[in-house]
């Protein structure tokens, strides 16, 4: 019984650790003026990157350049913020501090210019002969770029209507993140398994999602219809839309 209960323990630690993180990711781009503007940027550069036949280390070279600026921006903004929190008057140190925080957003962003550079000059240069139907081979890319849409969807709007809604941000709020994720999975796998079976099974699994965020108390009637639709939607909108 004791292990049970400090396993229980320990899975809450984590899930309250889980959360306290996205609150954080969310406050930053809520609050910060250059947080705004990199999450701006990598959303459009997530959806560009969906009209060209990126290699999976190209891929991987763009997500990760894409992490390496919202890492440094956030710990940049927490540097500030502890600065603020322990002197409000001119220090020189607390000056420097904030500058060499601010160089490592500088550093990433002059890389993440140079990464975009090399992976997109050549293709744009030549758009005449880049076809949406290039991705049309690349599931696993679509498949991973919809989970990062779900997420960036879902920080949006619990961002939109965090002053509205109770909960915290990842757990509760205006949208059920849950049941996006999970019928935006649950469509994937019914575009690419092509199977009756499967694709019932898939849908099951999505709905077993959305009603134990209701039956939990966690999200209303609503805010888990509404998240079931957009995941639908985006799963739709990128395996379908984008490959035709």
């Amino acid at each position: 019984m004791k292990n049970k209960r400090r396993k229980y323990g320990k899975s809450i630690k984590i899930i309250d650790s889980f959360n306290h993180a996205v609150n954080g990711i969310i406050s930053a781009v809520g609050t910060e003026k250059n947080m705004k503007i990199h999450y701006t940027v990598a959303t459009v550069v997530l959806i560009m990157s969906l009209f060209f036949d990126f290699t999976r280390l190209e891929f991987l070279t763009l997500i990760l350049t894409i992490s390496l600026v919202l890492v440094a921006e956030l710990l940049n903004t927490a540097i500030e913020k502890t600065v603020d929190l322990v002197t409000m008057d001119y220090n020189p140190i607390a000056k420097l501090a904030k500058d060499i925080a601010a160089g490592a957003v500088l550093v990433a962003a002059i890389n993440s210019v140079i990464v975009g550079y090399l992976l997109f000059f050549d293709r744009l240069s030549e758009m005449g002969n880049i076809m949406i139907f290039k991705i049309r081979n690349s599931p696993i890319h679509l498949t991973v770029l919809a989970v990062l849409f779900v997420f960036i969807i879902t920080i949006f709007l619990k961002l939109l209507f965090a002053d509205k809604v109770s909960g915290t941000h990842f757990q509760g709020g205006a949208v059920s993140g849950h049941s996006m994720l999970a019928f935006c999975a649950a469509t994937i796998i019914s575009i690419l398994a092509h199977n009756g079976i499967i694709t019932m099974l898939s849908l099951l699994l999505a709905l077993l999602v959305f009603e134990s965020r209701i039956e939990g108390g966690i999200h209303t009637f609503w805010q888990a219809l509404s998240g079931s639709i957009i995941g639908i939607g985006i799963g739709i909108l990128i395996f379908q839309l984008m490959i035709r």
